[in-house]
């Protein structure tokens, strides 16, 4: 695809204070999920591809060639095959985004120490004065999708303006593969000009309020004073009046470790069968523990999440004396945790989850046994090796190799 370059708000008026010295990229992988499917199965590049599967699912990702035919995210599975019923419905593949998006965060880490990981395939960079190592904000943002393209063979698109959310709004303007400058003497005419409803977090609520009172444009809210919109929406209102013009203070903030990890599933038919849900537990237990590995963390809490067919949710949680990233050791609390639980109804969704990382000392026995004193994890090592090289298909475990998740 030719590259793209737009420039917002052309001709507009003076400059907007203040944070006009900042230059923030917002950075927006396309099509995320689909376009990693495309990627790994080149036979479906160009066909129209939605990510979500089961009769009960909702589409999480949606290829720009199905869109054609009005599936988007969220839209339930069902209506979706209805809308495309030539479409390809493939199942989430959680590993395999995060596996990719880590690579794409590491593209972006060469280029600022200041990136900020919004969510798996987004995230902000701190692009003020990068101008000496890398030109102007269209050559920067040029240099850095051709190097997200070439480091992982998808494509983004990359909004550049003087405040965050001014850069979220811009990096959906040319999609995809492209990229729109904001200048920040084009704040005040792009501002006037934008339609409310994109600003991040105008719900609709909200949205009806402020067209009830004559707000269709984002430069409408600077009509009246700051303490009117507060009087109207709360704490939103002056928060949204300091939007209008233009200010937006929130620094990017580097990269923080995740708290927790987790992998859920919602069957297709609703189970309560002991068998079934621990080979679910088995599958989720592997890919928590892969992910911990990947990231180098360990965690001592292990929480189950049960959703019963009438839609009531149930947690249980156990914390360790030691922190883990072991498959076996995640699979054998959930399973504990899902014996206390003893569901009375069938299971319409369960999942595992780790959290509360980090890492005690741990004093070991003199008198513990040879065995006890073995590192665990020896077995999940050599599979993170295999897969490593040869993909995450290449081995599982026994008691999964009949299993279709």
């Amino acid at each position: 695809m030719d590259t793209k370059d737009k420039a917002a708000g052309k001709g507009g008026g003076p400059s907007t204070e203040p944070c006009i010295e900042r230059r923030i990229a917002h950075i927006d992988m396309d099509a995320f999920f689909a376009s990693v499917e495309q990627l790994d199965h080149p036979e479906w590049r160009g066909k129209p591809l939605a990510v979500g599967d089961g009769p009960r699912s909702v589409v999480s990702a949606a290829s720009y060639e199905i869109r054609a035919y009005g599936v988007r995210s969220a839209v339930p599975v069902a209506q979706a095959k209805k809308l495309c019923p030539h479409g390809l419905f493939v199942p989430v593949r959680m590993w395999r985004y995060k596996e990719v998006s880590r690579a794409v965060m590491a593209v972006l880490q060469r280029f600022s120490p200041l990136v900020e990981q919004a969510s798996v395939d987004e995230a902000y960079l701190d692009a003020t004065g990068l101008e000496r190592l890398f030109g102007p904000p269209q050559e920067f943002a040029q240099t850095l999708r051709a190097a997200v393209k070439a480091e992982t063979g998808l494509t983004c698109s990359v909004g550049i303006a003087p405040v965050r959310f001014l850069a979220k709004i811009a990096s959906d303007f040319n999609k995809p593969d492209g990229q729109t400058i904001i200048r920040p003497q084009d704040v005040r005419a792009f501002l006037d000009a934008l339609p409310v409803q994109k600003i991040p977090g105008v719900g609709g609520r909200t949205l009806e309020t402020l067209n009830r009172l004559g707000v269709t444009n984002a430069g409408d809210l600077l009509r009246r004073p700051a303490e009117f919109w507060r009087g109207k929406l709360g704490e939103r209102g002056p928060w949204l009046h300091a939007l209008a013009h233009g200010v937006d203070d929130r620094p990017v903030t580097p990269f923080t470790p995740p708290k927790s990890s987790s992998a859920e599933n919602t069957f297709d038919r609703d189970t309560r069968d002991p068998a079934t849900l621990r080979r679910w537990l088995l599958l989720q237990a592997d890919r928590v523990g892969a992910d911990l590995r990947a990231q180098g963390v360990r965690g001592r809490t292990v929480t189950l999440k049960a959703k019963y067919a009438d839609f009531s949710q149930v947690t249980r949680s156990r914390t360790l004396p030691e922190a883990i990233c072991d498959t076996q050791t995640i699979f054998d609390t959930a399973v504990s945790l899902l014996a206390e639980l003893n569901p009375r109804q069938d299971l319409r969704l369960i999942g595992v989850g780790v959290s509360q990382f980090g890492d005690r000392p741990r004093q070991l026995s003199l008198f513990a046994p040879q065995a006890e004193a073995r590192p665990k994890g020896a077995l999940d090592s050599a599979m993170d090796a295999v897969r490593g090289r040869f993909g995450k298909g290449a081995i599982m475990r026994g008691d999964l190799l009949d299993f279709d998740d």
